[in-house]
């Protein structure tokens, strides 16, 4: 018997989004854990160590200089 694979879902981020970090607000009090910021600059995306959400910035997205 063969196991359907799901497809993996993300988080998209915009540039107000920017810098990348996880929980982010829209995640269940329930599941949250210590904040880490995740390295997406060089290629993009990035995983969360902790829960493994995966996060990807959204195509032609700049970010926004601080």
């Amino acid at each position: 018997m063969t196991q359907a694979q799901q497809p993996m879902s993300f988080v998209e981020l915009d540039g107000k989004d920017l810098p990348a970090y996880c929980p982010n607000p829209a995640m269940p009090v329930w599941s949250a854990h210590p904040r880490v910021y995740l390295p997406i600059e060089a290629n993009g995306e990035g995983k969360c160590p902790y829960c493994g959400t995966i996060y990807k910035v959204k195509p032609g997205t700049h970010a926004h200089g601080h």
